[in-house]
């Protein structure tokens, strides 16, 4: 019978470059820029990884079909390269194929790495999927826009619990806020300045009711880990080790498109955290989590995720965002270090930016951000759209093993 990873697997490294408008380097310079940082932090040679996982989404103007421009831009002991795309979970799923290996027995120490030249593709938002979602595409892919979609969730969600639009706009604007203050802290972000309420609530719509600051921005970026058993981390010499407590992935099955869907959750967020908490031993998370990195692609898709986390409950997602719950000095902190409001949203690189700002967090690297003794922090990632989604959750934490 399975028994999932807690503890199965630890983080020996991590590396992230800076994110932003990035014409000064091209995929493989990203990729280099977060490895160094990654094999540093290591402490071990680049000839001991067995095995890769890269994530990319876009091939058609990053890295290509295949994961050999990974391979040898780090230089890489011609081990096993593997190339992964998910949608917007693409860097967690690099993360999930080199912590399953690890586990698995297959390899000691494998390598996750995730990139995105989104600023090259000459959009003011990220390129069409096209073929990439299969003949549903021409279902509706003509016909919708990211923007748009996720606006229908917002207006959705005031519908299923009878609020009034504003009340919804007004949390959203305390995200963009909370996230923006907490951006500005951060070396690596895109965008470092603080924004206020008024500026948020005024600016220019883009598909009502999600403004100009309800919406993450193109960059592009690069991160990575290194992973390895406990048992191989501590004879290298590494102490109070962050491992992992959880991973799992939930892919919408198309019963969004069935008629009793309401339009404002997430089905594959609520199944896959379910499924997460269970793997890391985790009861109560309102309580036990102590700091989150999810996909706030848009306000919208943070204010919703929240109720689809078991975080908060049902309808009351905008009460504890106005109370200050996720905020810095919060109760469970949300995007403490911008989020992909202020990192923007390279996709292979999204994932595993996430859990490098865990990963820091715990080690107490996080400087002006640095939040205090940390026991479970949790990233998630949502990919597609509304109706047709890909959720992954992870979950990690101080190793609990001796």
């Amino acid at each position: 019978m399975a028994t999932g990873i807690k503890d199965k697997v630890a983080i020996l490294g991590m590396g992230c470059s800076k994110f932003g408008e990035r014409w000064d380097a091209g995929p493989d310079d990203l990729m280099v820029e977060a490895f160094e940082e990654c094999l540093t932090d290591a402490g071990i040679e680049r000839n001991q990884i067995q095995a890769a996982w890269m994530a990319s989404c876009f091939d058609e103007v990053n890295v290509g079909k295949s994961a050999l421009p990974a391979s040898m831009a780090l230089r890489l002991p011609n081990c096993a390269v593997t190339r992964v795309e998910n949608f917007c979970a693409s860097g967690t799923e690099a993360f999930r194929g080199a912590v399953y290996a690890v586990a698995a027995g297959a390899c000691d120490i494998a390598l996750a790495i995730g990139v995105e030249k989104l600023k090259d593709i000459g959009y003011g938002g990220l390129p069409e999927f096209g073929s990439a979602m299969g003949p549903l595409n021409m279902l509706w892919m003509a016909n919708m826009t990211a923007p748009g979609g996720f606006a229908m969730l917002a207006t959705g969600y005031a519908a299923k619990y009878g609020l009034d639009i504003n009340e919804v706009k007004r949390a959203m604007a305390h995200i963009s806020v909370k996230s923006h203050a907490n951006g500005a802290l951060n070396p690596k972000a895109h965008l470092r300045k603080p924004v206020t309420e008024e500026q948020v609530l005024n600016a220019p719509q883009i598909a009502y009711p999600l403004g100009l600051f309800d919406c993450c921005g193109v960059s592009d970026g690069s991160a990575c880990a290194i992973v390895t058993t406990p048992e191989i981390a501590k004879s290298l010499g590494k102490k109070d080790l962050v491992s992992v407590k959880a991973l799992q992935l939930s892919l919408s099955n198309g019963e969004e498109f069935a008629y009793d869907w309401d339009g404002a959750h997430f089905i594959t967020t609520t199944k896959a955290s379910t499924a997460a908490y269970k793997e890391a031993g985790i009861k109560n998370p309102r309580e036990e989590i102590s700091m989150m990195e999810v996909h706030d692609c848009f306000s919208i898709t943070e204010l919703v995720t929240m109720e689809d986390l078991h975080i908060s409950e049902r309808g009351k997602a905008p009460r504890d965002i106005m109370d200050g719950f996720y905020d810095k000095t919060g109760k469970v902190p949300c995007q403490i270090d911008g989020g992909l409001k202020c990192f923007g949203h390279p996709i292979g690189a999204s994932g595993l930016r996430m859990i490098y700002e865990m990963y820091l967090q715990f080690h107490g690297r996080a400087g002006d951000r640095q939040l205090k003794d940390p026991k479970f922090g949790l990233t998630h990632n949502l990919g597609g759209f509304p109706i047709m989604n890909v959720c992954s959750i992870g979950i990690v934490g101080k190793y609990a093993g001796k």
